[in-house]
């Protein structure tokens, strides 16, 4: 609690500094350090308009994405522990390559501009990513190809002991593993190779659960997509407001853009998307768990 109210306190002084008023810095810093995302304008973050304050809210959603141990870790002064975590590394690697990939389509296809294409690039990878939801660009007007990116990074979500939702970090790293691990074995039938993070090998019971989270994720997305496009919504509106609530993201395709809110949808679709809210918010098994009815016996 203590280092995010620390982390809070620093973002908010430096929001303050680049000229938001003291309403505005502490509810957009809120929203960034729960990475909630909730903004005082229409325009979110684009209303604004403003490098300095982009940085400082990139900066701070990057730190709300990863494992609040490595913060720890660091604040006691061992700053070099984000290099030996393999999955702060992943983490920085998949906004690197998002980022440079989104630039280049946008920069040959909407601005024109290298630094306009990296900067709105940039926040965007970070905000979805992080599942924050803040936004400074329409990302529906780029190419289908950059929303198709921009839609796979709203199931990846943020580190393990992070505040961000989604499916984690970890857990896509591990199935990323876990899929060369099996095709060196195609390769190699008589070969041991353990899955490994971080060089420690990882035991099969915690890949199995990892599996069975990520094939009942994938069930839940697809229930609710069938669900929201049977009510009357269009498959992009479907793909994703599924999407951006199961991962609680907020802005999602289609109808309920970057641009656009949920208030349009019909009342059914309303509670199938805050029920996947809370679905994605307790990571599926507790609300499984939960409704089971051997949780419920003596």
């Amino acid at each position: 609690m203590g280092r995010l109210l620390g982390l809070s306190a620093l973002e908010a002084v430096l929001l303050l500094a680049g000229g938001m008023d003291l309403f505005d810095a502490l509810c957009h810093t809120f929203g960034t350090m729960a990475t909630g995302g909730f903004s005082t304008r229409n325009a979110s973050i684009a209303a604004f308009d403003s490098v300095y304050i982009e940085t400082v809210i990139i900066l701070f959603m990057l730190l709300a994405g990863a494992n609040f141990t490595l913060h720890y870790r660091a604040l006691t002064g061992d700053f070099r522990v984000y290099l030996r975590n393999h999955e702060f590394l992943f983490y920085l690697s998949i906004v690197g390559a998002a980022t440079l990939l989104l630039g280049t389509i946008t920069y040959l296809g909407v601005y024109g501009d290298g630094f306009e294409a990296l900067r709105r690039s940039l926040f965007q990878v970070v905000s979805i990513l992080t599942t924050t939801g803040y936004a400074t660009a329409d990302y529906e007007i780029w190419s289908f190809g950059s929303q198709f990116v921009i839609f796979t990074l709203m199931f990846i979500g943020g580190c393990a002991g992070s505040t961000g939702g989604g499916m984690k970090i970890m857990r896509v790293h591990l199935l990323l593993k876990f899929v060369f691990r099996e095709v060196t074995r195609l390769a190699h039938p008589r070969a041991v190779v353990p899955v490994r993070i971080s060089g420690a090998p990882i035991p099969r019971e915690v890949v199995a659960n990892v599996l069975g989270f990520f094939v009942l994720f994938m069930f839940v997305f697809a229930g609710g997509v069938f669900v929201m496009s049977e009510i009357g919504l269009d498959m992009a509106t479907s793909f994703g407001a599924v999407a951006a609530t199961l991962s609680n993201i907020g802005p999602g395709l289609g109808g309920v853009g970057p641009t656009d809110n949920y208030a349009h949808l019909p009342l059914l679709g309303k509670w199938v998307l805050a029920a996947l809210m809370l679905m994605g918010r307790l990571e599926i098994y507790t609300v499984i768990v939960l409704l089971s009815p051997g949780a419920w016996r003596k």
